[in-house]
């Protein structure tokens, strides 16, 4: 153990050195390096200086950001130039949504809809062989709906089940597996502010039509895992839930719809045309407010306070990522990396099947090491052209590219949702991974399909300006 750590950094410290000297050798103009094309060594210094700056533990917004404004000057580009890019990659009116929705999502987290949405769920799929296991699915695919973020869904849900599923028997990595694989449904079903990243990066992609787009995919995905859990809880002979009375199932359920209503109102206003997405999250808001303040009486002034302190701090960072990748993308275009890439797979072969195949590939691997808004940031413009090109919609496109990134939520080395999972398990990653297979196997046939089959996203997203 102690030769493969010492072999490990050795290694680690190694890339650092060649990635540093990269850095060094065309900064300081050294003689072999002049040969280069001019766009080519600008493409080389820019990936560089992104992958150095990550490893010596810069965050990735400001690695974006630095590596953007390094390469300029390397190109002779004005700085003030990438200071405009960075400013004006905010500047834009459909993100206002994205704070709105995760002030809409932390409202509800902390205002105790997770612990309604598990009890409506029991009354659905309780009485199951494994009912604990497919409550955890049909949960994470209400609140997922309501919150649109996997790391909530994980840590709200998964504090109340995995310790219930654990007492009625349950394994401790299972109850993690479940819940961490079927929280990634609230990157897919509506309402998701990665879609609206991804419409941005996109160039303007309808967010109503994507939010339509994700409905079949996401609830394939909860089924998908439902199949998984079903079969792993016949098995190994995992109980069913108590049966509720009808009374108190009334109860549960008229609590329950309260704020389920959420996701009802923001895509039935969309589609009807009677706000905008940009409306529908202030709504959102709105609601959560009144149903956490008034009805469940689960968040008071005192709490609410916290609640926007902490949403404040996760919109300023997706926010601050979102400017210095638009730095950070005007350089690769700049430099032709768009198609660079897209010429270089092309080679490879036409196929646009073993493409599209090759792609999903590239983006699982993407997925394991890198964050989720960034990488939409940073692929859409470069292979967005290409699917296009090969005949998939870019409705269709932008749910294979969050399918692909949601499944790297729950992969090492930088699954967030798996670090979170773990953390309210409390166990370890090594230990999850062998009860965890199973659910990747079930994701990635899902995710097959919807790339194969376009009528899985654009049956709904094709009614909604596709």
């Amino acid at each position: 153990m102690m030769r493969s750590r010492t072999i490990l950094r050795l290694l680690v410290l190694g890339a650092l050195l060649f990635l540093l000297g990269i850095d060094v050798s065309f900064l300081m103009d050294f003689p072999f390096v002049r040969d280069i094309q001019r766009d080519t060594a600008g493409t080389i210094l820019l990936l560089s200086n992104f992958f150095l700056t990550l490893m010596i533990g810069l965050p990735i917004s400001l690695s974006l950001g630095f590596s953007a404004l390094l390469t300029a000057f390397y190109l002779k580009i004005p700085a003030m130039i990438v200071f405009q890019k960075i400013s004006a990659g905010i500047n834009a009116f459909s993100l206002t949504a994205i704070p709105f929705f995760i002030l809409a999502g932390q409202i509800m987290s902390e205002g105790g809809i997770a612990s309604q949405i598990v009890e409506f769920s029991k009354l659905i799929v309780g009485r199951v062989r494994g009912g604990l296991a497919m409550v955890n699915i049909i949960a994470s695919m209400f609140f997922g709906g309501v919150s649109g973020s996997s790391v909530a869904d994980t840590s709200s849900i998964g504090a109340i089940l995995i310790p219930a599923m654990e007492k009625e028997g349950y394994d401790r990595e299972f109850s993690v597996a479940v819940t961490v694989t079927s929280s990634t449904q609230g990157i897919i079903i509506p309402p998701s502010h990665n879609m609206i990243i991804y419409s941005l990066a996109a160039g303007g992609v309808s967010i109503g039509a994507l939010f339509m787009a994700g409905y079949i995919p996401g609830v394939m995905v909860g089924i998908a895992q439902m199949i998984v859990a079903y079969i792993i809880a016949r098995k190994k002979n995992y109980p069913r839930a108590e049966k509720v009375p009808l009374k108190e199932a009334l109860r549960i359920a008229r609590n329950s719809i309260l704020g389920l209503l959420v996701a009802i109102i923001i895509i039935v206003g969309i589609v009807a045309g009677i706000f905008t997405a940009t409306e529908a999250s202030v709504v959102a808001v709105v609601y959560a407010m009144v149903i956490t303040l008034f009805v469940y009486r689960s968040l008071n002034l005192k709490s609410l306070v916290t609640v926007f302190k902490n949403a404040t701090l996760t919109i300023a960072q997706v926010l601050f990522l979102i400017a210095n990748a638009s730095a950070f993308s005007y350089i690769m275009a700049y430099l032709r990396i768009p198609y660079t890439v897209a010429h270089g797979l092309l080679q490879i072969t036409d196929n646009k099947y073993l493409l599209m195949l090759l792609i999903n590939g590239v983006l699982l691997v993407l997925g394991m090491i890198m964050d989720m808004a960034p990488l939409i940031l940073i692929v859409t413009p470069v292979l967005l052209p290409i699917v296009t090109q090969l005949g998939w919609s870019p409705i269709q496109f932008g749910i294979i590219l969050l399918l692909n990134l949601s499944i790297g939520l729950c992969t090492p080395p930088v699954g967030n949702t798996l670090f979170v999972g773990c953390a309210v398990g409390k166990t370890t990653i090594e230990k999850v991974m062998k009860a965890i297979w199973p659910f990747y196997i079930a994701m990635i046939v899902v995710l097959l399909l919807v790339t194969y089959v376009p009528w899985f996203t654009m049956f709904l997203g094709s009614k909604f300006g596709g």
